[in-house]
């Protein structure tokens, strides 16, 4: 808009006659537009070239009968993908092989959600003989409406033959998406230009200025038109009127001469609308980024990740911020458990550096924990040597680092891992057969059923024949799952030692097994043969059989494993807690585990109300909730699962709203990739219009990041496209706290105050130029030298301002990070306020008075100026004008700035003294390329006058020593927390420089 503005005003100064040169507008739009360019050119290259690592990574295809080579860009649906370990995805795929003799693979999803756990995946069986006999296996899905999800069927064809090897290798898929049509993509939203409030406040205060200028204009035009309804000078004999305009229609004329003539004065005052405040604020943004980038605060030294920033448009907006939406898994937490307690038979055990205080494994129950513990599980294990593993008690050859567990739970592998560490160590498994050595006896059990993991058990066993030929049942799950199956074993202690595990923040799951007779596993072998070769209701039948197996259970104990956080996460919360930000987890993850996981980074306290609306079905609930949160004499917490999210968005959004802001703290737990976006968008359009940010490591936190206002992407161990597709990177979430304190802090203050100094000492620049108006009869003449218009934004003040929104640290960066409450005085846009707009326009307008107004006085009728007897003429008049404005405004930025340095010293000096170098050379010299050069000799002539030299000391201390005098009664009346820390820490360094003195 501004720049468009920019260019009619060049237009018009090309199509009529006005007091300026078009270039006086012209070059400043060709320096904005083109430093623009650039900036946003090379960031835009910057995401080019991170899509192109992805687009260009290689793979193998099978193209004419035979593997191929490609980029991943070029893989078409139907290609055949072979992927190697540790490879990425390409595209989405259905497996058609493995390497494996059971057709099974295991994959990880980090760089979707951030989870490293291993998902299983098993290749359709038929597919077993595929290598053999050549078939493409079409697989076709079709949803099923009543059990809510896709069921598939086959159909072979004959293909081509070709090499069998090519599917030896590791895996091979067939692409069924590709492109904008994955999984992955269809989640992601389409990524809007963000705006910051700053830029949304430069607006307004633009389209403010945008109104004075045109009043300025208008009343300008009438008073001419009034002034020249005197005879005398309708027609002055210095300006006679040609034949055409007498013979022309005194209507029709006088309306084109009184639009050339708004025109024209809208182009003599067009400067109090700063075209060089965009190009500065466009530097200061880029420019400002690179020391995000060079903090080593910031800098992670296991993984040599610096913080990166993919937009600098939204540097200030990180100091606005209110809410944050964070992720659980990746970026709360490194999504690596380590075992901590557990309780068995009762008695509570506790690992301490690595060792658990058990002594007599020889003990039934304890060996027989374990034995639970090491195959109740689907832990699969790479294929290393493992003799001498476990062949001693208690010894440190026992860890399983000599081992490599691969779980689809983080938390089996964590439980085997300690089982290993103990003596009982699970060192493999077949098809039938699982091996654990047992204080380095090497045991082999059969397995002969798994009961999967299912979310409504809530609990997963396996049946298995010991070497003595018993059959064993063993189950683990949560306790509220596997409590009320147990009909032995110390329920009530166990009950409250898992309590106690939870309250410190643990995760928890209970153990219980069940001696089989042969009677009872025949029973069983048959009703699971049933169910699983069921044709339909086969999922419902499964349920009642495992229900039916699950019950009668002996209470084993219980297991607590600790979800480890990343450093220093509950500090960061706290931290932003107290800056007045609100923090909502929103995560995929199942309520238990989000919940424990709240309460151990201390989004959750121990003395919060913790309410929840799980599984809502009606909408009694939301309402009782809504009650409660309407007392705010204590903090509450929320916890609301996807469904019932679902339910009160489609029907109460306004009512949930409400709820949501009562409370404290909000956990969202079971939430799909666009439900969180949505979530932040109720936050964003709700009346209070809050700055959000977004936080998260895996490709399902894009949709999120892309709405808020600031997306932060966290650079995990796996994945980049949180990272890529974020405004921010940082390696961790506990740097959110410096990125957030201090730089936004910084950022927001440097470009408000460039925004509001840049309207100051425009107004000042632009409003004598309107007084003079009175002086010369509306004639559009103008004050100053066309060459000092286009030089006033670009060389003489401009370096001052922009050093300073780069460099100013008002206040210490570890000040500002130890006391976040410091926060709240930048919040709400506080310092872009209209009554801070006010105060500055109405101090340039009053500056602006002093500055015409004095040298009028002093030039007006004084003949003693020069020696000569010579008066002062029309530019020289002008000079002093500018002169007294390009010191003035250069030392009130000297006086908002805090933080000196030698380039601070450099540029506001250093411009004072170039613009009186270059009015004496300018003025001193005929050029032979000007055409005119009505400024020759005029700026040599005034400053031969003592008393214009005087004028300008007066007139610059008049102007400061208000804006001072201000300053010093706010700092004693209304300080601010920010003010109050700035004395506080110049006390302390006078005391110590004091010390260090009185020491020597």
């Amino acid at each position: 808009v501004a720049n468009f503005y920019f260019l009619i005003i060049f237009l018009v100064q090309l199509m009529i006659d006005t007091p300026t040169s078009p270039i006086t507008s012209g070059l400043p739009l060709f320096f904005v537009i083109t430093v623009t360019a650039i900036k946003q050119g090379y960031e835009d290259w910057l995401r080019h070239n991170s899509d192109n690592e992805v687009n260009g990574a290689p793979v193998y295809v099978v193209r004419s009968g035979g593997l191929v080579k490609t980029r991943s860009k070029n893989i078409r649906v139907g290609d055949i993908v072979r992927i190697a370990k540790d490879e990425i995805f390409p595209a989405d795929l259905v497996l058609l092989s493995s390497d494996r003799l059971d057709g099974s693979c295991h994959v990880t999803t980090a760089s979707l959600d951030g989870e490293t756990n291993l998902k299983v995946c098993t290749c359709i069986c038929i597919m077993l003989l595929w290598v053999s006999k050549c078939f493409w296996v079409v697989v076709t899905f079709s949803f099923d409406q009543r059990r809510k999800k896709f069921v598939k069927s086959l159909k072979l064809l004959k293909i081509i033959n070709f090499l069998k090897e090519i599917i030896l290798f590791c895996f091979a898929g067939v692409a069924i998406y590709t492109g904008m049509e994955t999984k992955m993509a269809l989640n992601y939203k389409s990524k809007s230009q963000k705006r910051s409030a700053v830029e949304k406040s430069m607006n307004t205060f633009l389209i403010i200025y945008l109104i004075i200028l045109i009043s300025e204009a208008i009343i300008s035009t009438i008073l001419k038109y009034t002034w020249e309804a005197e005879e005398k000078w309708d027609e002055p004999w210095y300006n006679q009127k040609t034949e055409h305009q007498r013979n022309s229609s005194k209507v029709f004329y006088g309306i084109l001469r009184f639009i050339s003539d708004f025109l024209a004065f809208l182009v003599l005052y067009n400067f109090i609308i700063p075209i060089s405040l965009y190009v500065t604020v466009e530097m200061q943004k880029f420019l400002g980024s690179f020391f995000i980038g060079w903090d080593l605060d910031l800098y992670h030294e296991e993984s040599g990740q610096k913080a990166q920033v993919n937009t600098s448009d939204l540097n200030e907006e990180l100091g606005q911020v209110e809410y944050v939406f964070t992720d659980k898994t990746g970026t709360l937490t490194e999504n690596e458990m380590q075992f901590r307690e557990c309780s068995i038979n009762g008695i509570k055990y506790q690992e301490i550096n690595g060792r658990l205080n058990i002594i007599f494994l020889q003990i039934k129950e304890h060996n027989l924990f374990f034995k639970a513990v090491s195959l109740c599980h689907t832990v699969q294990i790479s294929n290393v040597q493992t003799d001498g593993i476990g062949d001693g008690p208690w010894q440190s050859n026992f860890a399983p680092s000599q081992l490599e567990y691969y779980a689809s739970s983080p938390d089996e592998k964590a439980l085997v891992e300690a089982a290993a560490r103990i003596g009982i160590v699970f060192v493999g498994n077949s098809e039938e057969t699982m091996e654990v050595k047992t204080l380095g006896k090497l045991e082999r059990y059969k397995l002969l059923h798994i009961l999967e993991f299912d979310s409504d058990r809530r609990r997963m066993s396996v049946i298995v024949q010991a070497p003595s030929g018993e059959k064993l049942l063993f189950a683990k799950g949560a306790e509220s799952s596997i409590l009320p199956k147990c009909v032995g074993g110390e329920i009530e202690k166990t009950r409250i030692h898992v309590d106690e595990f939870a309250l410190k923040g643990l995760r928890t799951l209970c153990m219980a097994y069940k001696q089989l007779t042969s009677k009872e596993y025949e029973e069983i072998d048959r009703r699971l043969f049933e169910a699983r070769t069921a044709l339909q209701q086969r999922e419902e039948k499964l349920a009642d059989v495992f229900q039916f197996i699950e019950k009668d259970l002996i209470l084993l104990g219980a297991t607590a494993v600790e979800d480890r956080l990343q450093d220093r996460v509950r500090e960061t919360i706290e931290a932003l807690r107290m800056a007045g930000i609100k923090v909502w987890v929103l995560t995929g993850d199942k309520h238990e585990t989000a919940v424990s996981v709240s309460l151990s980074c201390g989004h959750f306290h121990r003395t919060m109300n913790i309410l929840e609306l799980i599984n809502q079905k009606s909408d009694s609930e939301l309402f009782s909730l809504w009650i409660i949160t309407e007392d705010h004499v204590i903090q509450h917490g929320l916890v609301v699962d996807g469904t019932s999210l679902s339910l009160a968005l489609r029907e109460h959004e306004k009512l949930f709203m409400e709820v949501c802001r009562n409370c404290s703290a909000v956990l969202c737990c079971r939430m799909a990739p666009l439900q969180k976006a949505k979530v932040i968008r109720l936050i964003k359009i709700s009346p209070e219009k809050p700055i959000t940010l977004a936080v998260g490591d895996g490709a399902n936190d894009v949709s999120m990041i892309q709405e808020a206002h600031v997306g932060i992407g966290i650079m995990g161990k796996e994945g980049r496209q949180a990272a890529r597709n974020s405004d921010y990177a940082i390696a961790r979430f506990k740097f959110l706290s410096k990125l957030l304190f201090v730089h936004g802090h910084y950022y927001y203050i440097r470009i408000a105050t460039l925004v509001q100094y840049f309207f100051y000492k425009n107004v000042c620049f632009i409003t004598p130029q309107f007084l003079y108006q009175f002086y010369c009869l509306f004639s559009q003449q103008t004050l100053y030298d066309s060459v000092y218009l286009t030089l006033y934004n670009i060389c003489f003040t401009s370096l001052p301002i922009l050093i300073y929104s780069l460099l100013e640290q008002h206040i210490d960066p570890h000040v500002l990070q130890s006391k976040p409450t410091l926060y709240r005085d930048i919040s709400k846009n506080r310092q872009l306020s209209i009554k801070t707009f006010l105060y500055w326009t109405i101090l340039g307008f009053s500056h602006a008075f002093i500055f015409f107004f004095g040298s009028y006085f002093l030039i007006g009728k004084d003949i003693s100026l020069l020696g000569n007897g010579q008066m002062f003429g029309n530019w020289t008049f002008g000079t002093l004008v500018f002169t007294v404005m390009v010191i003035t405004v250069t030392v009130k930025m000297a006086l908002e700035t805090h933080f000196w340095t030698w380039i601070n010293h450099l540029v506001t000096w250093g411009s004072i003294v170039f613009y009186f170098i270059f009015s004496l050379f300018y003025g001193g010299i005929l050029w032979p390329f000007l055409g005119s050069q009505n400024m020759y000799f005029v700026f040599i002539q005034l400053l031969s006058s003592g008393s214009a030299w005087f004028a300008i000391i007066i007139m610059v201390v008049t102007c400061l020593f208000l804006d001072i005098v201000k300053k010093v009664f706010d700092r004693q009346l209304h300080p601010t927390n920010t003010e109050k820390a700035q004395v506080t820490i110049f006390y302390i360094q006078y005391l110590f420089k004091l010390k260090v003195c009185n020491s020597e």
